[in-house]
């Protein structure tokens, strides 16, 4: 069964960067289209970004784009969500999950948290 890992989060000022890791064992994740998602305190978790197989087209939730950049490494079988202009609003535990397509998840990793603050 496909197990998903997610790493690379942290405490980042406004402004800053992160990239985060989805790391795959179990399966090939470029057989799959990859997701992330995010939960903030309070809030409903929302899909962020989602790139699928074969084309690799990607999507970008519109609070994001120009600012995250979705990507896999079929060699290593990890997909990336890099952040880039980090805004307090982006803190949130981010996820990511795998399908046939986005819009569905049927795999899920733990999490991983992101800080935005000074």
């Amino acid at each position: 069964q496909l197990q998903l890992v997610e790493s690379g989060g942290g405490l980042v000022q406004p402004g800053g960067s992160l990239r985060l890791s989805c790391a795959a064992s179990g399966g090939t994740l470029n057989y799959y289209a990859v997701g992330w998602f995010r939960q903030a305190p309070g809030r409903a978790r929302e899909r962020v970004s989602c790139i699928s197989s074969g084309d690799e087209s990607t999507y970008y939730q519109d609070s994001v784009k120009g600012r995250f950049t979705i990507s896999r490494d079929n060699a290593k079988n990890t997909v990336y969500l890099q952040l880039n202009s980090l805004k307090p609003e982006d803190t949130a535990v981010y996820y990511c999950a795998a399908s046939p397509n986005c819009g569905y998840e049927d795999y899920w990793g733990q999490g991983t948290q992101v800080t935005v603050s000074l």
